[in-house]
């Protein structure tokens, strides 16, 4: 049976800036998200994963323009666009539909007021109808539900930990039961061990709750343990997308498999850390041909020019998608990548 789709990404194109110059970041994307999956976008740092959410839910800032594509959202009464909705629409929709929880969102709380308050104000704002009874005791609900003491409604951010933060970050986009929630590499700035707490915490209520979950991080290790489905990001551009366990045991891009050999495994014999040489291209001067070129250890005299699409191998893999040009009809894997 073929999961339905909750969320479907078209061909999206941003640029930053205006003008005959601006900077293409994000180049015809394609991505979508089954309802109940958790697909992970991974990437180097400026490789797109943030400019593509932030596009998808209509949140990007200025200089950044959305140039082309559309993204559908499923939901109870059809499919719509969110690019086309109404500013009335979109407001409707946020935190209902979609919800995300931001880059940084430790910092994302208004230190001047309680917790409390801040949910809710989330609820109030989209629930009107609702008593002020009815919105703290969804509050407490809230905190509960992420494993925070529902006592804790009355602290300032300052008087929680970092982690209790995050988590609270997490109960407010969890305020209006989203069929989407959007996290934004919010474990950037905890140790390992919240980490891994927060984690099965995002993972339990998914399971519990049934939303899609969208995960970027450019921790592709921190992917393969909670990700069903992973999507490759390198200069704006989707160059791998398979299933979690594909993309681990046979990464088929290069890229793909710099950034697995970038961290040290958990398991198994031990392996030095192969990194990935050189930096991420220029977005205003982009190389020709395939934009990993200049630092591929696989590159071809093709590859400076002729820019791969993204589709099925050679081998025709289920489910997999590639672009690069070693995966062309007729073209021999290297031994580095076929295992």
């Amino acid at each position: 049976m073929t999961p339905e789709p909750v969320l479907e990404i078209r061909d999206l194109a941003v640029d930053y800036g205006y003008g005959a110059s601006p900077v293409h970041a994000l180049r015809g994307v394609s991505l979508t998200l089954h309802k109940g999956e958790v697909l992970g976008i991974a990437g180097e740092s400026g490789c797109g994963k943030s400019t593509l959410v932030y596009a998808a839910t209509r949140l990007l800032p200025p200089p950044g323009v959305i140039v082309g594509g559309e993204v559908r959202f499923h939901g109870d009464d059809g499919p719509v666009d969110i690019l086309r909705m109404t500013d009335q629409e979109l407001r409707a929709a946020r935190w209902q539909d979609t919800a995300i929880v931001f880059q940084g969102a430790m910092n994302s709380l208004n230190p001047v007021y309680r917790v409390g308050r801040q949910l809710t104000d989330a609820i109030a704002a989209h629930r009107p109808g609702s008593s002020r009874a009815e919105r703290e005791e969804r509050a407490r609900e809230l905190l509960t539900m992420v494993g925070i003491a529902p006592e804790r409604i009355r602290a300032f951010p300052h008087q929680l930990s970092g982690g209790m933060r995050q988590r609270v970050m997490i109960a407010m986009a969890m305020a209006l039961e989203p069929k989407v929630l959007i996290l934004d590499e919010p474990t950037t700035a905890l140790d390992v061990v919240m980490q891994r707490q927060i984690l099965e915490q995002v993972m339990e209520l998914r399971d519990r709750l049934g939303f899609s979950v969208v995960f970027i991080t450019h921790d592709v290790s921190l992917l393969i343990e909670v990700a069903d489905h992973i999507a490759i990001m390198y200069a704006g551009e989707i160059v791998e997308q398979a299933r979690a366990s594909e993309v681990y045991r046979q990464p088929r891009h290069p890229y793909s498999h710099g950034l697995l050999h970038s961290f040290p495994p958990l398991h198994g014999p031990r392996r030095p850390l192969a990194g990935i040489p050189g930096s991420p291209p220029d977005l205003q001067a982009l190389p020709s041909g395939c934009p990993f070129s200049p630092r591929c250890p696989e590159a071809m005299d093709v590859c400076t020019d002729v820019h791969p699409d993204l589709g099925p191998t050679a081998a025709a893999e289920p489910g997999r998608r590639v672009a690069c040009l070693l995966h062309t009809e007729g073209r021999t894997l290297p031994a580095s990548l076929s295992v």
